[in-house]
């Protein structure tokens, strides 16, 4: 099962939610920094799981941005201005031609697959070459995979190292990990007035603790590659005698 588009809605649309969708946006964007608008008029941006609150970081210049949330869950909603894309899709058959993406976000999609490992092999077929992936799950021993009442407390949390084997057995390349959400899950007004002030903290103090894991990949070409059995010669050396 995938999240709950519906119920991801009412969650971003609730203070606790816009804050939660900052923090981690503003790390996303140090990673992918949004380019001015028309800059990135040649990148196309797929979106997977409930990413319409953080690919809004790229939507404006790009050439392409769609939002696929999974079939069985509804669609996620864009505002009312978007130009773009969002629909839904069977997270194992993305109806997208091969190499179709420049970028590939995931965020609410890997944690709930049903099927992991199917998800990220086709977001290899349609990611470029050259292209990049971006993926944000619930970390396991973080506050906010504890929290059944938001996106981040549904389905399977991981730890980078986790995240990573996973990432490495569908041929694709951790190139740089990163962390968000030191923000405890809260309702309160008095902590989401200073999110940023917990996340400075939490970074310098408890690097490892944030409430969501960031991961970076390319795909690994090679690794998909079979090797070739070396022909092996036989050499004959004559007797000096």
């Amino acid at each position: 099962m995938g999240t709950d588009a519906y119920a991801a809605a009412d969650f971003y649309g609730t203070p606790r939610g816009v804050v939660a969708a900052r923090l981690v946006r503003e790390r996303l964007a140090t990673i992918w920094p949004p380019a001015p608008a028309g800059t990135a008029k040649n990148l196309a941006f797929l979106g997977l799981g409930y990413p319409a609150p953080y690919l809004e970081a790229w939507r404006e210049g790009a050439v392409r941005c769609i939002a696929v949330t999974p079939a069985q869950v509804g669609a996620a909603k864009w505002p009312a201005d978007a130009p773009n894309l969002a629909c839904t899709a069977c997270e194992d058959a993305l109806p997208f031609p091969d190499l179709s993406f420049d970028r590939v976000l995931v965020v609410h999609g890997l944690e709930a697959a049903d099927y992991a490992r199917r998800m990220l092999r086709e977001v290899w077929r349609v990611l470029k070459d050259d292209g990049r992936l971006l993926i944000v799950v619930p970390n396991r021993v973080g506050m906010w995979a504890q929290i059944e009442s938001t996106p981040f407390g549904q389905g399977q949390p991981y730890s980078p190292g986790q995240i990573g084997r996973l990432l490495a057995a569908s041929l694709f390349r951790v190139e740089r990990r990163d962390t968000a959400l030191y923000l405890p899950p809260v309702n309160l007004r008095l902590l989401l007035r200073g999110a940023r002030l917990w996340e400075a903290v939490g970074r310098r103090l408890m690097p490892g603790f944030g409430g969501v894991t960031i991961s970076e990949a390319v795909k690994d070409v090679y690794a998909a590659v079979p090797h070739r059995a070396v022909a092996r010669r036989r050499v004959v050396l004559a007797d000096a005698a």
